[in-house]
């Protein structure tokens, strides 16, 4: 099959989706599928010979953080060179309604379109009003797909429809084989607690991890807190140098770097506040066979089966976050029960299995046809027959 990808972020910039879209794309690769790839990149940008730049991105505001996007004129051209050049049986466009290629192409194709929706959002009085506007494109989407269920909710309040959720794809395999690294491996007297995300994006929660730093070295002084991730945060730092060696700022890591991290870690903390649709690093930290703590925000607690896979801390609140880390570190089958329970909840997210999903979205959408008719009635029939089939499995 011959399968165009579009991610609308900046490939320049490490970012969810964007890996979503690059390892999806060398998944269908390896079954010999042709798949292309169009998104935002720098002109100096080190691309496979299957990636196409769509030219380079502005950073905007948008969901809580920074994204780099491109639209205009000159991008639109770029889409539709790329797509009369490769006439594709099938378009996978990851969040087709926010300003950037995907949108453009969107408005271009000619084939099946499915739609990705990764956003989680609240409801807010500007995004109602641009709803509308939205509807026209909307329609040109043969089926739809959310990463969660918050996803799908996102979509459902700011654009209507339906989408049937299939979760985001983790490169599990390489986090259950990751060695460990000397220099951030826990041991009993000394175990590490990990922080991993955008540093100087209030949602990811740092601040809520640095609150409960003192609390756990107060009843465990032994215990270290690394702290990994791209951002600059001087107050914070100012804040955690009095703690010495016990905190080490990491800075950006690479993904060998990040697999190793977390496979030497005693606890990886996701300590956000909102704003998350899925977990990603989450999973990738179960693979590692290393227990998690999380925030209780949906997308969270649907990663870790409402607390079987994982611990749930009350979001926001640091005291919280010190009394769950202090009782894991004190029971160490509890620990391990968690990391064991965490690799096996981790399996169902492995590409091989969301491919297979995703793979079947697109023999169905292609059975649908081209933009022509309504994308919801498309997206309700596509829920339908997947529910037939799996009930004709049972």
């Amino acid at each position: 099959m011959r399968i165009g990808i579009v991610c609308p972020y900046s490939l320049d910039a490490p970012g969810g989706v964007q890996a979503h879209v690059m390892d999806l794309a060398a998944e269908l690769r390896g079954r010999r599928h042709d798949v292309r790839v169009l998104a935002p990149a720098g002109a100096d940008a080190d691309l496979p010979e299957w990636v196409t730049s769509a030219g380079d991105s502005i950073a905007i505001p948008y969901n809580g953080s920074i994204a780099r996007l491109n639209f205009g004129a000159a991008v639109a051209r770029r889409a539709r060179r790329w797509l009369d050049a490769y006439d594709f049986d099938l378009l996978h466009i990851h969040e087709p309604i926010t300003p950037s290629v995907g949108m453009l192409a969107l408005q271009a194709a000619t084939c099946p379109v499915v739609g990705t929706f990764h956003a989680a959002l609240d409801r807010s009085l500007a995004r109602e009003l641009l709803s509308p506007a939205t509807v026209p494109l909307m329609e040109r989407i043969t089926a739809r797909i959310a990463v969660s269920e918050e996803a799908r909710r996102t979509l459902i309040e700011h654009h209507g429809g339906d989408a049937v959720i299939i979760p985001n794809g983790v490169e599990t395999a390489s986090f259950r084989r990751a060695s460990t690294d000397p220099r951030w491996m826990a041991t009993d007297s000394r175990p590490v607690i990990v922080f991993l995300g955008r540093l100087d994006e209030p949602r990811k929660g740092l601040s809520v991890f640095a609150g409960a730093i003192e609390g756990v070295l107060d009843k465990m002084p032994g215990a270290r807190f690394l702290i990994a991730g791209r951002g600059d945060v001087p107050e914070i730092r100012r804040q955690l140098t009095r703690f010495g060696d016990s905190v080490s700022f990491l800075g950006g890591i690479s993904d060998e770097e990040k697999a190793s991290l977390l496979a030497g870690a005693s606890l990886y903390v996701a300590p956000q506040t909102g704003g998350e649709s899925f977990g990603i690093v989450l999973v990738e930290a179960m693979a590692a066979r290393t227990a998690v703590v999380a925030s209780d925000i949906p997308a969270f607690r649907a990663v870790l089966e409402d607390g079987r896979a994982g611990v749930l801390f009350e979001t926001g609140s640091s005291a919280a976050l010190v009394d769950q880390l202090l009782g894991l570190l004190a029971d160490k089958a509890r620990l391990e029960g968690l990391s064991e329970a965490g690799q096996r909840a981790s399996l169902q997210y492995d590409w091989e299995v969301v491919a297979d999903k995703v793979f079947e979205v697109y023999r169905l959408a292609i059975d649908m046809g081209s933009p022509a008719a309504s994308g919801t009635r498309r997206t309700r029939d596509l829920i339908r027959g997947r529910q037939e089939h799996q009930e004709r499995e049972q």
